[in-house]
Formats: C-alpha cells, structure tokens, sequence
C-alpha cells in the first residue's frame, strides 16, 4: 500500500482561500436565507451563479484546450467542500460538476466549449426508482426515428433539470447496453426534495427527441466512472458540511451556559464533540484519497470511490445530527443553519449510489482481488 500526501498544494489551498471569501461574502448568513426565498431567491441565485461565471469556475473541470481551467477531481473536491459548508444553492453541483465530468469522460467538446464560460448549463439524468446501482436500475429506452432519436421513460429526480440547458440521459439502447442521449431545454417539472437548498426536477420522457452522445457500444464502463467521480464530488460537499457542522457545535457549547457554566464543559457535549471529530477525519481522509485516486487513474479508484460515498454519508449525517443536538431547540430553527447542513448530507447520501449499496460493491471488489 503507497503513502499518499493528503495535503493540498499552494495553488489548491489559494483556491480554497479565494472560494470561502466569497461565499461568505456573498451567500452566508442572512444572505443565503435571501437566496432560499420562494419568491426572490431564483433572481438571486441566478446573480449569484453570474460572479462564480466571472470567477471561472464553471470552467474548473474543462480542458484547458476548450477554454476551461483543466483541473481535476482534487480541485474540485476544493470548491465543494466549501459550497457544502453553505451549503450553497445553485447549478454548481449540476452543471459545473456532474454535467461537465460527463462531457468530458463522452467527448461532447461542442458543449464543453459552451459550458466552460457558463453560456450554457448542462445536467445529468442517471437514476430512476427501485435500484441499488445506479445503472442497474435504468429502464429509459432509446429507440431510432426519423432525424435521430426518440427516448421513452422517467427520471423522477434530475439535480436542476427545470432549468439546465442540456441533460445527458442515460438509457437503454436497442439490443441492449446504456447509451447517452442529450436532451435540450429538458424542462423538467420541479419537485420538493429534503435538501431545500438543491433543486430537482422530474422528467418525463415520452417520445422525447434526443441526440446520441459519446462512444459507440455499452456505454456502462464510462457511466460506472461518471458516477464515481460525482459521489466523490458529493462527498466532498459533505465533508464540508460536516466540517462546518463541528465548528458551529464547538462555538455554541463555549458560549451557551447552563447551570452557571458552558455546556462545553460538560461531559456528554464534550463526548459528542470528540466522536464528531472522530468521524469527521474518517470522512475526509476518505474523501481526498478518492479524489486523488480518480486524478491519477490508480488501481484502487473504484474501491476509493465506494469507500468514501459508503463512509461519509454515515459520518456526515451523524455529526450534523449532533450539532443539532448540541443546540438544542435553537438547532431546528429555520433561522439557524444546523437543519439545512443535515438537510444537505442526508440528500448527497442516496444520491448516485447508496451507502449500503457502496460497501457491497467494496466488498466484491475486494472478494475479486482474492
């Protein structure tokens, strides 16, 4: 087993640096309940995804040959870590992220170019009900018409996909095996989700017009590295939530006395905030080996992948609980941020590929190297 440094480089760290100034200055506190608002938060967001265009973000992922930065998967675990601890509302994780690692991997470089200056925001239309892999479970057909292709099926839950310009469809094409297919404006119909601060659609595809993207074949082996890379991106936001969550449980158990004393000083907050550190490092080792393992291409890729989206989900979803806990009723608030961070780890653990589902998948990895 090789020894990996885990410590990001200068370049890595002043982006880190660059991201949490400007999030706190433009969508913390008071300014991020203005974003979530019904009636006034779609302008905001919208504004908001302006400055992140100015910055170039949406370009992080892009080769540098199209007009993108050419980053890979650390740098981005960078940038989500701190939109998780936010958490942050917006196309980011849609567009930026999974909608750009997916054209990148299917060589879809006509968009690539649009997407990198943020002239146009793709999304990714992968999962449907009753699965345990993602892929699996994919029961939108694909059929040849007259001009291209015609796609029939569901996909009940798109990151965005009310409102991207493009979504890459997974589905199955005649004769078997997945195919890509890029719908354009796919309007899906907005539904509620858990996470308050993430949108998604639904999307109903009835005879829906679709141009083929990517390789010719089965398409499953890029589709199976696709959704690694996004569950690592996720778990990154998570790892940024939970990071958050901790620092939020230790400064209000300092500064929230009972009994004429602070309740850090008690036995059971102090309890609690250990195992939240315990869990929080667990977490984030996890999540920048799998980082690193996906921008090196090295052997133990898929399993650092499984490892990371089946950990974090269960360290991040218990140590925003606890923060919660640590807060008392003041943490189920609208006003206190406690809530959306947990909001946020429980909808990134079921999203592309769940935790149960990724420590089987760890162990036939493992049983198949015996």
């Amino acid at each position: 087993m090789r020894a990996v440094d885990f410590t990001f480089d200068e370049d890595q760290e002043a982006l880190r640096d660059t991201a949490r100034a400007f999030l706190a200055a433009e969508a913390a506190g008071p300014r991020l309940r203005e974003l979530l608002d019904d009636v006034e938060g779609p302008a905001a967001v919208e504004a908001l995804w302006a400055r992140t265009v100015a910055l170039g973000w949406p370009g992080l992922l892009v080769p540098a040959d199209l007009g993108g930065a050419g980053a890979g998967m650390l740098e981005a675990a960078v940038l989500c870590e701190e939109m998780g601890a936010l958490p942050l509302p917006g196309p980011w994780l849609s567009s930026a992220v999974a909608g750009t690692i997916a054209a990148v991997r299917l060589g879809d470089d006509q968009l690539l170019a649009e997407l990198a200056p943020g002239r146009r925001r793709a999304t990714v239309a992968v999962e449907e009900s009753g699965t345990r892999d993602p892929l699996d479970g994919v029961a939108t057909t694909a059929r040849k018409a007259r001009g291209g292709w015609r796609l029939d099926g569901l996909k009940p839950l798109v990151m965005d996909g009310d409102t991207a310009d493009v979504a890459y469809v997974v589905a199955r094409k005649p004769g078997g095996g997945l195919a890509t297919f890029a719908v354009e404006d796919p309007a899906g119909d907005p539904v509620p989700g858990l996470d308050v601060t993430r949108t998604l659609a639904r999307l109903v595809l009835d005879g829906r017009p679709a141009r083929r993207v990517g390789p010719a074949g089965d398409q499953r082996g890029v589709w199976a590295r696709i959704v690694d890379d996004i569950g690592i991106a996720l778990c990154a936001e998570s790892v940024g939530a939970a990071d958050r969550a901790l620092a939020m449980a230790s400064d209000y158990a300092r500064q929230r006395v009972q009994f004429d004393r602070p309740i850090a000083t008690f036995q059971v907050i102090r309890h609690k905030i250990v195992d939240m550190l315990h869990q929080l490092e667990l977490a984030r080792v996890a999540t920048h080996y799998a980082a690193w393992a996906s921008a090196v291409d090295d052997p133990q890729r898929a399993a650092a992948a499984a490892i990371a989206k089946g950990v974090v989900g269960e360290a991040a979803a218990l140590i925003t609980a606890e923060n919660i806990q640590v807060h008392g009723g003041v943490g189920f608030t609208w006003d206190v941020d406690c809530h959306l961070l947990f909001r946020r780890v429980k909808a990134n653990d079921v999203l592309f590929g769940r935790q149960g589902w990724q420590r089987q998948r760890l162990a036939d990895l493992v049983v198949d190297t015996l």
